[in-house]
């Protein structure tokens, strides 16, 4: 039969970056921290193509993506990202041709959580898990690989409460006694989309768990599926005692990073965004910052 793929391409002889397969979808089981977790996760996998091929060898990334899902039913993976990182690896050895392969990932991921903790129930988050793989001159390959969590929270904007009080002191002057000063004050909220990354190096481990934490202490408060009235009103004076820019939200995160993650090398990257999904404008507000742990731990003005 002929291998169509391995043919010249008749025009544009250019090397191609990323050529795979996207949005597949696999079960995962992950054995962490003294529980299994069974994750629903969506790939991308992709290779480099030289510009003598006409095409890549996407059914080699499917075969390879079963394989190793398919093992985790007896033999549980230690985490999302070490999958990720031996699909990447045989993907270099099932296409020779390649010097970099990518994998890309993301999973529905639940804790128990709650306002109290006769209202916790299991909470949606998602997990994310990257690897990149590169040939070498020498034929060793190099492993680049990222571990990260996104959760979802509120926040309250300061600049609206700021206004509120003002125009509410004018038509109602007893709120300008000192005694009120710290009295939380009406804004408008946001939901809170916030994500953060890490680049490991390949003896570096991190428990997302913590991550999801360092997340939802960033925001002006977390967010539950189940609240009662009471309940909800905690969340909106928490919300409202704590108001945040999307600014605020990742300064605060970065700048939690090295009291809690103390055992990650300087050489840590850290990739963070955070979207506040606005109630009274039709636009999103956003920030992103890209760094490393040993650019926190010792600043300068970044």
């Amino acid at each position: 039969m002929k291998d169509v793929h391995a043919m010249a391409p008749a025009q544009g002889r250019l090397r191609l970056r990323s050529v795979g397969i996207a949005r597949i979808r696999k079960p995962l089981t992950v054995q962490r921290a003294g529980r299994e977790n069974h994750l629903s996760v969506t790939f991308r996998v992709a290779v480099d193509l030289p510009s003598s091929r006409k095409g890549s060898d996407l059914s080699r990334n499917a075969e390879i993506l079963a394989e190793v899902v398919d093992a985790t039913v007896t033999r549980p993976v230690e985490s999302l990202e070490s999958a990720c990182s031996s699909i990447a690896r045989e993907l270099l050895a099932r296409h020779p041709y390649a010097t970099e392969a990518s994998v890309e990932a993301s999973a529905e991921y639940f804790l128990r959580r709650g306002i109290s903790e006769e209202k916790r129930s299991f909470e949606d988050y998602t997990l994310l898990a990257e690897a990149r793989a590169r040939r070498a001159q020498d034929g060793m390959v190099v492993l680049e690989r990222a571990v990260g969590a996104e959760g979802v929270g509120m926040t309250a904007c300061p600049c609206a409460m700021e206004t509120c009080r003002e125009a509410l002191t004018r038509e109602f002057p007893g709120l300008a006694n000192p005694e009120f000063r710290d009295l939380p004050m009406i804004t408008h909220n946001q939901r809170n989309r916030t994500r953060l990354v890490f680049d490991l190096d390949e003896r570096s481990e991190v428990e997302v768990d913590r991550m999801i934490d360092a997340i939802e202490g960033a925001q002006s408060s977390p967010t539950f599926a189940i609240l009662k009235r009471g309940d909800e009103g905690q969340v909106v004076l928490t919300a409202h005692r704590h108001p945040k820019f999307v600014e605020d939200v990742l300064r605060d995160l970065l700048s939690s990073l090295p009291s809690r993650f103390t055992e990650l090398p300087d050489e840590t990257g850290v990739r963070a965004t955070t979207v506040s999904e606005e109630s009274i404008h039709k636009y999103n507000a956003e920030a992103t910052h890209r760094l490393t742990l040993g650019e926190l731990r010792h600043p300068m003005d970044r």
